[in-house]
Protein backbone atom coordinates (compact mmCIF):
# COMPACT_ATOMS: atom_id res chain seq x y z
CA UNK A 1 0.00 0.00 0.00
CA UNK A 2 3.03 2.47 0.23
CA UNK A 3 3.67 2.49 -3.34
CA UNK A 4 -0.47 2.89 -3.90
CA UNK A 5 0.41 6.22 -1.56
CA UNK A 6 3.25 7.34 -3.46
CA UNK A 7 1.94 6.92 -6.58
CA UNK A 8 -1.19 8.87 -5.65
CA UNK A 9 0.82 11.62 -4.05
CA UNK A 10 2.49 12.02 -7.20
CA UNK A 11 -0.28 12.22 -9.38
CA UNK A 12 -1.46 15.40 -10.63
CA UNK A 13 -5.59 15.87 -9.64
CA UNK A 14 -7.34 18.16 -12.09
CA UNK A 15 -10.11 20.44 -11.28
CA UNK A 16 -13.17 19.60 -11.63
CA UNK A 17 -15.95 21.09 -14.62
CA UNK A 18 -18.11 23.98 -13.40
CA UNK A 19 -19.60 22.61 -10.01
CA UNK A 20 -21.45 25.48 -9.61
CA UNK A 21 -24.90 24.67 -7.61
CA UNK A 22 -23.90 20.91 -7.68
CA UNK A 23 -24.38 19.11 -4.74
CA UNK A 24 -21.47 18.06 -3.07
CA UNK A 25 -20.48 14.30 -2.16
CA UNK A 26 -17.48 11.93 -1.43
CA UNK A 27 -16.93 8.78 -2.06
CA UNK A 28 -14.24 6.09 -0.58
CA UNK A 29 -12.34 4.10 -3.08
CA UNK A 30 -11.62 0.99 -0.29
CA UNK A 31 -8.40 -1.09 -1.52
CA UNK A 32 -7.09 -4.48 0.18
CA UNK A 33 -4.22 -6.52 -0.69
CA UNK A 34 -5.24 -10.12 -0.88
CA UNK A 35 -2.82 -13.46 -2.24
CA UNK A 36 -0.08 -10.49 -3.17
CA UNK A 37 -2.09 -8.81 -5.03
CA UNK A 38 -4.05 -5.48 -5.15
CA UNK A 39 -8.17 -5.77 -5.01
CA UNK A 40 -10.77 -2.99 -4.92
CA UNK A 41 -14.43 -2.88 -3.40
CA UNK A 42 -17.51 -1.51 -5.22
CA UNK A 43 -21.37 -2.02 -4.41
CA UNK A 44 -24.28 -2.49 -6.67
CA UNK A 45 -27.23 -0.34 -5.43
CA UNK A 46 -30.69 -1.56 -4.53
CA UNK A 47 -33.25 -0.74 -7.16
CA UNK A 48 -35.23 1.18 -4.88
CA UNK A 49 -32.52 3.96 -4.26
CA UNK A 50 -33.28 7.69 -5.33
CA UNK A 51 -30.60 8.10 -7.10
CA UNK A 52 -27.99 5.55 -8.84
CA UNK A 53 -30.34 2.52 -8.47
CA UNK A 54 -28.79 -0.58 -9.18
CA UNK A 55 -25.43 0.50 -10.68
CA UNK A 56 -22.25 -0.08 -9.25
CA UNK A 57 -20.98 2.44 -7.29
CA UNK A 58 -17.94 3.24 -4.76
CA UNK A 59 -19.46 3.92 -1.14
CA UNK A 60 -19.94 7.73 -0.22
CA UNK A 61 -22.67 9.94 -0.85
CA UNK A 62 -23.92 13.26 -0.07
CA UNK A 63 -22.31 15.80 2.53
CA UNK A 64 -24.66 16.35 5.35
CA UNK A 65 -24.32 19.65 7.86
CA UNK A 66 -22.44 17.58 10.33
CA UNK A 67 -19.44 16.72 8.04
CA UNK A 68 -16.39 18.94 8.74
CA UNK A 69 -14.87 17.46 5.15
CA UNK A 70 -15.88 15.74 1.86
CA UNK A 71 -13.58 13.07 3.57
CA UNK A 72 -16.22 12.49 6.64
CA UNK A 73 -18.67 12.54 4.69
CA UNK A 74 -16.83 9.61 2.72
CA UNK A 75 -16.44 7.75 5.90
CA UNK A 76 -19.55 8.09 7.22
CA UNK A 77 -21.43 7.08 4.36
CA UNK A 78 -18.62 3.87 3.80
CA UNK A 79 -20.01 3.09 7.47
CA UNK A 80 -23.83 3.81 6.65
CA UNK A 81 -23.47 1.44 3.66
CA UNK A 82 -21.05 -1.08 4.47
CA UNK A 83 -20.32 -1.06 7.73
CA UNK A 84 -16.65 -0.06 7.67
CA UNK A 85 -15.36 1.41 10.70
CA UNK A 86 -13.90 5.22 9.81
CA UNK A 87 -10.53 3.97 11.84
CA UNK A 88 -10.16 0.92 9.84
CA UNK A 89 -9.84 2.67 6.38
CA UNK A 90 -6.26 4.16 5.85
CA UNK A 91 -6.17 7.08 3.90
CA UNK A 92 -3.95 6.20 0.60
CA UNK A 93 -4.72 9.50 -1.26
CA UNK A 94 -6.92 11.49 -3.55
CA UNK A 95 -8.41 11.69 -6.82
CA UNK A 96 -9.61 14.28 -8.86
CA UNK A 97 -12.83 15.43 -8.16
CA UNK A 98 -15.16 15.49 -10.61
CA UNK A 99 -19.18 16.86 -11.79
CA UNK A 100 -21.77 13.79 -12.29
CA UNK A 101 -24.27 14.67 -15.00
CA UNK A 102 -26.62 13.89 -12.19
CA UNK A 103 -25.76 17.41 -10.67
CA UNK A 104 -23.29 16.16 -8.10
CA UNK A 105 -19.61 17.41 -7.12
CA UNK A 106 -18.15 14.39 -5.78
CA UNK A 107 -14.51 14.08 -4.45
CA UNK A 108 -12.95 10.56 -4.32
CA UNK A 109 -10.42 9.53 -1.56
CA UNK A 110 -8.95 6.25 -1.68
CA UNK A 111 -8.23 3.98 1.14
CA UNK A 112 -6.68 0.71 2.28
CA UNK A 113 -8.50 -1.48 4.46
CA UNK A 114 -7.78 -4.25 6.44
CA UNK A 115 -8.14 -8.42 5.51
CA UNK A 116 -9.90 -10.08 5.88
CA UNK A 117 -12.73 -7.72 6.69
CA UNK A 118 -16.45 -8.28 7.86
CA UNK A 119 -18.55 -5.99 5.72
CA UNK A 120 -21.99 -5.27 7.25
CA UNK A 121 -24.04 -3.71 4.19
CA UNK A 122 -26.99 -2.31 4.60
CA UNK A 123 -29.70 -4.25 3.31
CA UNK A 124 -31.94 -1.71 1.89
CA UNK A 125 -29.08 0.28 0.13
CA UNK A 126 -26.48 -2.13 -1.36
CA UNK A 127 -27.55 -5.41 -3.49
CA UNK A 128 -24.59 -6.89 -3.52
CA UNK A 129 -20.34 -6.55 -2.60
CA UNK A 130 -18.19 -6.44 -5.89
CA UNK A 131 -14.41 -7.33 -4.62
CA UNK A 132 -12.21 -7.00 -8.22
CA UNK A 133 -8.46 -7.86 -8.58
CA UNK A 134 -6.64 -4.44 -9.80
CA UNK A 135 -4.95 -6.42 -12.82
CA UNK A 136 -8.13 -7.70 -14.05
CA UNK A 137 -9.13 -4.35 -14.24
CA UNK A 138 -6.22 -3.36 -16.53
CA UNK A 139 -6.62 -6.41 -19.12
CA UNK A 140 -6.81 -5.53 -22.80
CA UNK A 141 -10.78 -5.54 -23.99
CA UNK A 142 -12.22 -4.88 -20.24
CA UNK A 143 -12.42 -1.21 -20.64
CA UNK A 144 -14.98 -0.12 -23.83
CA UNK A 145 -14.94 3.77 -24.59
CA UNK A 146 -18.31 4.74 -26.43
CA UNK A 147 -19.30 7.67 -28.06
CA UNK A 148 -22.65 9.84 -26.84
CA UNK A 149 -24.09 12.67 -28.81
CA UNK A 150 -23.63 15.65 -26.90
CA UNK A 151 -21.23 14.39 -24.91
CA UNK A 152 -17.70 15.96 -24.46
CA UNK A 153 -15.57 12.66 -24.14
CA UNK A 154 -16.33 8.94 -23.89
CA UNK A 155 -18.24 7.12 -21.70
CA UNK A 156 -16.03 4.66 -19.87
CA UNK A 157 -17.48 1.14 -19.64
CA UNK A 158 -15.54 -1.37 -17.53
CA UNK A 159 -16.33 -4.93 -18.18
CA UNK A 160 -16.16 -7.72 -14.88
CA UNK A 161 -18.16 -10.37 -15.49
CA UNK A 162 -22.18 -10.20 -15.34
CA UNK A 163 -20.82 -6.61 -14.03
CA UNK A 164 -20.70 -3.04 -16.01
CA UNK A 165 -18.97 -0.28 -14.09
CA UNK A 166 -19.47 2.96 -15.97
CA UNK A 167 -20.61 6.17 -15.78
CA UNK A 168 -19.00 8.58 -12.53
CA UNK A 169 -17.59 5.32 -10.95
CA UNK A 170 -15.55 4.30 -14.52
CA UNK A 171 -14.38 7.84 -14.21
CA UNK A 172 -12.98 7.50 -11.05
CA UNK A 173 -11.84 3.92 -11.52
CA UNK A 174 -10.19 5.38 -14.82
CA UNK A 175 -7.72 8.01 -12.89
CA UNK A 176 -7.36 5.72 -9.95
CA UNK A 177 -5.64 3.00 -12.26
CA UNK A 178 -3.90 5.27 -14.22
CA UNK A 179 -2.50 6.65 -11.43
CA UNK A 180 -1.42 3.11 -10.11
CA UNK A 181 -0.79 1.20 -12.88
CA UNK A 182 3.31 1.79 -13.92
CA UNK A 183 3.30 -0.13 -10.09
CA UNK A 184 1.06 -3.13 -11.31
CA UNK A 185 3.53 -4.06 -14.42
Amino acid sequence: MAEVRESLARWTRQPAADAAGARRAGVLVPLFVRDGGLWVVFTLRTDSLEHHRGQISFPGGAEEPGDPTLFHTALRESEEELGIRPEDAIALGRLSPIVTVTGFYVEPFVAALPQPYEFRPAEAEIAEIIEVPVAELLMPGVLEEREFEGRPEPVLFYHHGRHVIWGATARILHELLQAIEPRQG
